[in-house]
């Protein structure tokens, strides 16, 4: 379809939501650990043969998942159109970034959203792993991930409700990386690298702020997070769920030539070293909700802070009242539960397909009304890409 026709069904979209554009949902599967049907997949729709099961579900992406296999859609969320047309949320920032997201966010972000939010739901706790920094990412034509976790209050925590973090601080300061983690690596048949981190209890309401380069076993609660726009990783543990898990997925993003020349030391040179040995982890990457505005009909609180590469909030409209809303830029949401109006648009928690929306800079900077129509509260999750929330909280290091 020429780019005049795909921008005209977008210009059209846009007037017919005065600004909102609405989203279908974006499935992601994965191979190496099954799921616990937790978010809104029956057990046959999540069940995906030799792609796995999918366990998330991307929202307002315009990244393609790095699966080997899958369709070559995969991770690309689109936009609901009209007439059958169809048309991915990485088109319409393409050839529309100033309508979407402003003229001087899409000038200095060159038509990019600059973020990935998503739902993930794991039946067993995710590999050991670490995600690469700037550095390393660019080398395989990739972007760094920083994420920020959030786990909502009303889901079952699954059976290991606990992340492990890191490794413990004296492996560092006795530079004993190469002697106790990198035999792990090398002979890949164990779990056993957990017994060098710490674990931390995942609590309902609350997350975790994790830079690129920090090695990380999430545990099993559903979790809401939000991330740089990358699906790069390093897996370390190849004892998951019962069985080990392809070493390819070590070397996913190290370079042919790196993993040539250097072989499984290439791991030790990409992970944060300081950051995975932080003995005040806790203290630096703790998020707990911050209560950012309250108005008669609700709250709002932050949830994703502590870095200007993204943010988030959490709205909360109590049942049959009204919060304004207004932005100081472009941000998708999610309506995680309840039902009721978004500037007039029907929304609805618990039902993909009426309950993910983008808002666009023009309409994000007006005031926006937030009606809950339900019996329950309406309870909506934003997310920002960098460079709008300058005033979002930041942690105090301690060291």
């Amino acid at each position: 379809m020429a780019d005049t026709k795909r921008l005209a069904l977008l210009e059209q979209a846009l007037a017919d939501g005065n600004g909102i554009l609405r989203l279908e949902p974006a499935w992601v599967a994965r191979d190496f650990l099954p799921t616990l049907f937790r978010i809104g997949l029956s057990e046959k729709e999540a069940r995906v043969g030799t792609r796995g099961h999918i366990c998330e579900r991307w929202l307002a992406s315009t990244t393609k998942a790095d699966n080997a296999v899958g369709p070559k859609d995969e991770g690309l969320s689109y936009v609901a159109l009209d007439h059958g047309a169809r048309m991915t949320l990485r088109e319409a920032v393409q050839i529309g970034g100033p309508m979407l997201l402003g003229a001087a966010y899409a000038r200095k972000h060159g038509n990019r959203l600059g973020r990935l939010p998503k739902i993930y739901d794991f039946a067993a706790r995710i590999p050991h792993h670490y995600h690469q920094m700037a550095k390393d990412a660019a080398k395989v034509g990739h972007n760094a991930k920083e994420e920020a976790y959030y786990f909502p209050t009303d889901v079952d925590m699954g059976p290991h409700p606990e992340t492990f973090f890191g490794v413990h601080r004296w492996i560092v300061e006795d530079k004993a990386q190469a002697k106790v983690i990198l035999p792990y690596l090398v002979d890949w048949n164990s779990d056993l690298i957990l017994k060098h981190a710490w674990a931390e209890l995942l609590v309902a309401g609350e997350g975790f702020h994790v830079p690129a380069g920090i090695l990380h076993a999430p545990g099993t609660a559903v979790t809401i997070e939000l991330q740089e726009d990358s699906d790069v990783f390093g897996m370390c543990q190849a004892l998951v769920a019962g069985k080990i898990i392809p070493k390819s997925l070590l070397f996913k993003d190290v370079s042919p030539k790196d993993r040539k020349r250097y072989g499984e030391r290439i791991i030790l040179d990409q992970i944060d070293w300081e950051l995975s040995s932080d003995p005040y982890f806790w203290e630096n990457r703790h998020l707990e909700p911050l209560l950012c505005d309250k108005q008669p009909g609700g709250s709002e609180y932050w949830i994703y802070y502590n870095t200007l590469k993204f943010s988030g909030k959490r709205l909360v409209v109590k049942p049959g009242k009204t919060f304004t809303t207004k932005e100081r830029g472009v941000y998708s949401l999610l309506v995680w539960r309840g039902k009721g109006t978004y500037d007039g648009i029907p929304v609805k928690g618990d039902s993909p397909g009426d309950d993910e929306l983008l808002v666009t800079h023009a309409k994000a900077v007006t005031p926006v009304k937030v009606r809950n129509t339900g019996t329950r509260d309406l309870e909506i999750i934003k997310f920002f890409g960098p460079d709008i929330n300058f005033d979002v909280p930041m942690k105090k290091v301690r060291k």
